[in-house]
């Protein structure tokens, strides 16, 4: 199976003012950044609000990106859990599965499993499904690290699990792995602030939130770093480090919703627990913006 290469995006849910989810703004963010060159769509993770939204509603989220992207790139869909059956029954659940590369599957949270529950975890998905999976590492979401050698021992027992989006910030963890790993076996940074050094180490490049207010500058700098082209690469990181500071600075998906907004994308609603940006971060993203289009 030909690996994911490049840049993917994680794509918001966009809302409407009354919570309701607004489907048009998913349409025209699925244009945007398929126009503007990303390489692959990420659906329904972390950065999609997936938590808070209802099974329904889930179901027309990737029927409605599914229509819109008419198979131009690869989908891959974020479905994952701290209940291993749950987990399992979900993906078996998704009508026409063919669809989509591979599902991206966090490791469980909350209850903290050892590193040998998260190998059991996993090695129960792939028995119990017909489907690629991602992994996805993101300690400071779960509560649990899944060390290298843990990731290593999946990759080299079973095939159906093609990468991981490690999203661990430890730059060592991910070299580790790439160092290791089987040569079909991807290592996407789950970072925007480590993409370009998890690239240039042998990584195959990044699921990114920036990437859908910024597709085509994200697009050509994974793309220059790909190509070991670092120093223009950096010159394009050093540009909108900025921005990417900002849009975490009040939590994910926050700061990205405000940016569409800014962009004429989308608008900025969230639902709670989370919080709309508050002025002041709005008048910091705003700002950026317009420095950046100098």
């Amino acid at each position: 199976m030909k690996k994911l290469y490049g840049t993917g995006v994680a794509l918001v849910t966009p809302f409407k003012k009354d919570n309701s989810v607004d489907f048009n703004g998913l349409e025209k963010l699925v244009k945007y950044v398929i126009d503007n060159g990303v390489d692959y769509l990420v659906l329904l993770g972390t950065t999609a609000e997936t938590a808070t939204l209802r099974e329904e509603e889930k179901k027309n989220i990737i029927k409605c990106i599914q229509n819109v992207n008419y198979k131009k790139l690869p989908l891959v869909l974020g479905i994952g859990g701290n209940d291993t059956k749950n987990v399992i029954e979900k993906i078996n659940s998704i009508k026409n599965l063919s669809d989509f590369y591979a599902i991206l599957s966090v490791s469980p949270y909350y209850n903290r499993p050892s590193q040998n529950g998260i190998y059991e975890h996993f090695k129960s998905i792939v028995n119990h499904t017909d489907v690629n999976i991602i992994i996805y590492n993101v300690p400071k979401r779960t509560g649990t690290n899944i060390i290298p050698e843990t990731v290593l021992r999946l990759a080299n027992d079973f095939t159906k699990i093609i990468g991981i989006k490690e999203a661990s910030g430890d730059l060592l963890q991910s070299y580790r792995i790439i160092e290791k790993k089987p040569e079909n076996f991807s290592v996407i940074s789950g970072d925007d602030f480590i993409t370009l050094p998890i690239i240039l180490g042998g990584g195959d490049g990044v699921i990114s939130v920036i990437a859908q207010g910024l597709p085509k500058k994200i697009s050509k700098m994974v793309s220059l770093a790909r190509n070991n082209e670092e120093k223009i690469a950096f010159s394009i990181f050093y540009e909108i480090i900025k921005m990417t500071d900002l849009i975490y600075e009040e939590g994910n998906p926050t700061g990205i919703k405000t940016f569409l907004n800014l962009i004429e994308i989308c608008d900025p609603y969230v639902r709670l627990p989370l919080l709309p940006a508050t002025f002041s971060l709005r008048q910091k993203i705003r700002d950026s913006l317009m420095k950046m289009k100098k």
